[in-house]
């Protein structure tokens, strides 16, 4: 499993690719692919890649190079798990999730009172 340095929040191209063990031109090419990449450009106008971004794109090489996707079925992947996980931190999730704790309480009571 690769590692993200936790000790560094910018990552130059360079040490993205190292990281993500691709070549930079692969990472410029998924930048053009993937509208979750988005790295910031520093003073120097080089790229510079955050933590978050680097977690999408090892997500995105995971997709390409072990699950054989092409790069269509990437995005749908990542839209999905994108919509999945939006969905999943909602308000109305968590007013699900309180609800079914209250469930679970109520029923294990019934249980025990009969």
């Amino acid at each position: 499993m690769v590692q993200i340095p936790d000790d560094k929040r910018y990552f130059r191209i360079g040490e993205a690719s190292s990281i993500i063990g691709v070549e930079p031109y692969v990472l410029r090419y998924w930048e053009s692919e993937f509208s979750q990449i988005r790295p910031q450009r520093a003073d120097s106008n080089q790229r510079t890649y955050q933590r978050t971004d680097l977690e999408i794109l090892l997500e995105i090489k995971r997709l390409l190079y072990d699950e054989k996707m092409t790069i269509e079925g990437a995005k749908r992947r990542l839209r999905k798990q994108k919509d999945k996980k939006t969905m999943v931190d909602s308000p109305i999730f968590e007013d699900i999730r309180v609800f079914e704790d209250i469930k679970r309480e109520l029923q294990e009571i019934l249980r025990i009172l009969t």
